[in-house]
């Protein structure tokens, strides 16, 4: 892994993938009924205030990969993000990349995106909760949050901003429909927060390495990935949902269990004997903080920390070896 002299960083680069940040609605006091996706990320750009003072110097490149709703995320374009991001970081007057990107899925695209990508360079997400044509617009603030992070020496590996907030990659998750800061690290808490265009950080940033088959994601045609679905248990779940999958075609499942990794046991029969047929099942909680303690169970544990749709991620290039 390469690591790079901040003084010799000359270029960082954005690249667009829409979402609300991008959005536009009818009114300026509307903040739900937009339509996502809208702006291109140079028109985001001009719309930041003070961001050529916060570059000091150093030049901004910027590529639209995508014009999204990120509900609407795919395989395909994960992969096209992520071949740009490793050419971008490949370059030595790249200093990092910032992704502008829809706040529905961001978290699953931030783990992907540290999954497979072999750099120290940071990779920071950044969204908005509110579209650009938003009286009061927190966009242009997430942005130029996202640029002081990623200029910061000690920023390295993918992140998440927003809302004053500095988040890593694993930890990251949605937590709220409406609210401007919508993202929580859980239990684990930021790794740091920007304050006044300064990067304050609350203990020292960790990396995950790749996965041993990140240059399989990049290479393999995205319609070849291997299809992992997600199943939560509840009360009176449905254990007909597992033969379904199954028969479908699907290769692995990730299971949201309630609380400490509990299972409705006609699930459990069910995905006990998918597991035994062949298909990689992994177990998780659905809570929203903490993981899974002190469990043997007869289902296969998701690595430690990881949500349910994180996890299904990993368990997806685990099956691509």
């Amino acid at each position: 892994m390469q690591v790079l002299d901040a003084k010799k960083i000359q270029k960082f680069v954005v690249l667009g993938t829409g979402g609300t940040i991008a959005g536009t609605a009818a009114s300026v006091t509307d903040h739900t009924g937009y339509s996502a996706g809208q702006l291109g990320v140079q028109h985001l750009l001009d719309a930041v205030p003070g961001l050529t003072d916060a570059l000091q110097g150093d030049a901004l490149v910027c590529e639209q990969l995508a014009q999204l709703d990120s509900k609407d995320m795919d395989h395909a374009t994960w992969q096209v993000l992520a071949r740009r991001c490793s050419h971008w970081l490949s370059q030595p007057d790249v200093g990092g990349v910032v992704i502008t990107h829809g706040t529905d899925t961001l978290e699953e695209t931030a783990w992907f995106l540290q999954q497979v990508l072999d750099t120290r360079k940071p990779v920071v997400l950044t969204c908005a909760m509110r579209p650009a044509t938003a009286l009061v617009p927190d966009g242009p603030q997430n942005l130029l949050d996202a640029m002081a992070v990623v200029r910061h020496p000690q920023a390295h590996g993918v992140l998440a901003v927003c809302a004053g907030r500095i988040h890593s990659a694993r930890a990251v998750q949605k937590i709220h429909p409406y609210r401007l800061d919508a993202f929580s690290s859980g239990d684990v808490g930021p790794l740091g927060w920007v304050e006044q265009g300064q990067v304050r950080w609350s203990s020292a940033c960790h990396v995950a390495e790749p996965h041993p088959h990140a240059h399989q994601a990049l290479s393999l045609s995205a319609a070849d990935w291997p299809w992992v679905a997600v199943l939560h248990s509840h009360a009176g779940a449905d254990a007909r949902q597992v033969s379904a999958l199954v028969g479908a075609g699907a290769k692995g499942l990730l299971v949201a269990g309630t609380g400490n990794g509990t299972v409705h046991h006609k699930l459990l029969t069910s995905l006990a004997q998918a597991q035994a047929h062949g298909v990689a099942v992994r177990l998780t909680t659905r809570c929203a903080e903490g993981q899974l303690v002190g469990l043997s169970a007869a289902l296969q544990i998701a690595p430690g920390g990881l949500s349910v749709y994180k996890a299904r991620v990993s368990l997806m290039l685990d099956l691509m070896g």
